[in-house]
């Protein structure tokens, strides 16, 4: 099964694809879509739905998995960041329909059994999970490569349950 977890943004959108097989996960690729802070807020959706479309024609996954979104202080990011998961919702939705949402809290426990797990340690599960020599790098693509392990450790449960 390939998979694709996504970690969203405006700024910096993170990705991850791996592939479970097996109980095994394997990092396939990872890293990130940026956009031009002087670029206008149509214009930088338009280049990570680009982006999107692009690695979903590349790796064809059989599940797409996204981060949550959870409150910030900063309404105005806040804001930017839900235009910009709405766009992607939009866009990884019209090309594969296994679509998978998590919030934060489930990616912990996950990750670490614990739900307040700090990002350093989610960081070095990530890494251990997928046998990577270093913490992958940017931030936001080792958060997308937990999300997709999560929806794999989420998946193989279903699958011991029936469910």
């Amino acid at each position: 099964m390939i998979i694709l977890g996504i970690d969203p943004g405006y700024a910096t959108v993170g990705f991850g694809v791996i592939e479970n097989s097996g109980g095994r996960n394997k990092a396939l690729e990872y890293g990130v879509i940026q956009t031009p802070k002087d670029e206008s807020l149509p214009k930088r959706l338009a280049k990570i739905s680009s982006g999107f479309e692009i690695l979903i024609d590349r790796y064809k996954p059989d599940a797409i998995a996204i981060e949550e979104l959870f409150f910030t202080n900063n309404q105005k990011t806040a804001i930017l960041v839900a235009e910009a998961r709405g766009a992607i919702l939009l866009t990884v939705y019209a090309r594969c329909k296994n679509l998978f949402e998590y919030t934060p809290l489930q990616i912990k426990q996950a990750m670490t059994g614990y739900g307040r797990a700090d990002k350093k340690q989610i960081q070095q599960m990530v890494k251990t999970f997928l046998n990577l020599k270093d913490v992958p790098k940017p931030d936001d693509a080792a958060d997308a490569l937990a999300v997709a392990l999560t929806h794999a450790q989420t998946n193989r449960l279903a699958g011991l349950f029936g469910i």
